[in-house]
């Protein structure tokens, strides 16, 4: 049904979900346009494909091009307000609309589908998954949440043989999809403005689990009650590491497995988080009968992906940015970085995203920030959501025990950073602070 219109059009196109879709029918020849509320690189490389883009919410600036509905197709986010007038416009019109999830379930259906899903996670493990299958010549098309430092697209093609997607839980996207090899990477309270409860996320992710094809497989991390082929640190999972250990700023793990055992793999992510990711990955491969040669070559080619633990600076100051925004996360990173430089000061600059998810664990919050030397607040990032009362940045402040932090707007970062005693700096946050790393690496090495 999807491949008979012959225009597409996306209502929020720079999403890193939306953009990947788009670049697919790109790809497959499809006239491709859409709106976004602000130019990025994102929107700008799908304007260096050929999409159409615009950045004002007005039903005159949709283009000509996509006037007819019967051969046109509206993809949307579920980020996006119920009341935006180009939904409302399409809907009241009676053009063909579909959820970018639904969107991802006709495109992976009646193809061999691999499906990444997890809290946290997912974009790292997909996208070392996407690499593995690039680079041993295996006919796929991945669509990741994150940029690829490799292939720098979060549109990743070599084939059609297997389409590999990022399993959404965010409105429970990810039940559009029926996976022949799934993966759960983590199952962590979050989008609690979306859930129920706890027990309705994870009620979520075992309904994906049981979505599953006819003798699918699903991997899953050690720690989850979930039956599954298991993976991790622990000895007893299927597929688990040993031996782990950092030298200048990479991982060396050996992965073992039944009757079988990849030594010394040399991993450039640093954390324990991003060799599971790696695991988890591997073993999905192993299932694909891949070998353990060619797995532990390519896992070493692997370059990261931007935002996850990215290396901006490593001289005169270590500058990390990365996309952390839930307090497991966070404390990942901070895991991470104090293993990496017991020696060094170490300041967090992070900017709440979502009021809602602020509210949730303001505690976790506090209590995982105030480990850093030295704590930057930003004000909270809303997205998509109106200001709840009494929750914000300086209420974050209080609550934490630490009595080197600050609450900065934006313009102010780069006068305190210049100011610091702080070696190692981390940025994090999944708003728009992504746009202050290049000002502040510069100012670093002016």
């Amino acid at each position: 049904m999807i491949e008979n219109y012959t225009k597409i059009y996306f209502i929020g196109i720079g999403g890193i979900g939306m953009s990947s879709i788009a670049l697919y029918f790109l790809d497959k020849g499809k006239t491709v346009g859409g709106y976004d509320k602000t130019k990025t690189d994102l929107t700008i490389n799908l304007e260096n494909h050929g999409a159409l883009i615009h950045y004002d919410l007005k039903i005159s600036k949709i283009p000509l091009e996509f006037s007819n509905k019967q051969d046109t197709l509206i993809i949307y986010t579920p980020a996006i307000s119920k009341d935006n007038i180009e939904l409302d416009f399409f809907i009241n019109n009676s053009y063909k609309l579909l959820k970018r999830s639904e969107a991802l379930g006709l495109i992976s259906k009646n193809k061999f589908c691999i499906a990444i899903a997890g809290t946290h996670g997912k974009t790292t493990t997909s996208t070392i998954l996407s690499h593995l299958l690039y680079e041993n010549n295996i006919s796929f098309t991945s669509f990741i949440g994150g940029i690829s430092e490799n292939y720098n697209s979060n549109y990743i093609e070599k084939g059609q043989d297997i389409i590999l997607v990022e399993a959404d839980e965010f409105d429970r996207s990810f039940l559009k999809l029926k996976p022949n090899i799934a993966c759960i990477t983590s199952i962590d309270p979050d989008h609690l403005d979306i859930y129920n409860s706890i027990k309705d996320l994870q009620d979520s992710f075992n309904e994906f689990a049981c979505n599953l094809e006819k003798n699918g497989l699903l991997f899953k991390n050690f720690d989850l009650g979930i039956d599954g082929i298991s993976y991790g640190f622990n000895s007893n999972a299927e597929y688990s590491i040993a031996n782990y250990k950092t030298i200048n700023d990479s991982s060396f793990f050996d992965i073992l497995y039944k009757n079988g055992k990849c030594k010394n793999i040399r991993f450039e992510m640093p954390g324990k988080h991003n060799a599971s990711n790696a695991l988890a990955a591997f073993a999905i491969c192993k299932n694909l009968k891949i070998n353990d040669a060619d797995l532990k070559k390519s896992l070493g080619t692997f370059k990261g992906v931007k935002r996850r633990f990215s290396y901006v600076l490593k001289s005169p100051k270590i500058l990390i940015d990365d996309y952390a925004h839930h307090p497991k996360e966070i404390q990942a990173i901070q895991d991470s970085v104090f293993s990496l430089y017991p020696e060094k000061i170490i300041m967090a600059i992070f900017q709440p995203h979502l009021f809602s998810r602020t509210r949730d664990f303001m505690d976790e919050f506090a209590k995982t920030l105030s480990m850093f030397h030295e704590i930057v607040l930003l004000d909270i990032y809303p997205a998509r959501e109106e200001p709840i009362k009494g929750v914000n940045s300086k209420e974050l402040l209080n609550r934490m025990n630490n009595n080197n932090k600050k609450l900065l707007k934006k313009v102010e970062l780069v006068n305190h950073i210049i100011n610091s005693n702080a070696d190692v700096i981390v940025i994090m946050g999944a708003g728009d602070i992504a746009n202050e790393v290049e000002k502040i690496k510069n100012a670093i090495l002016i």
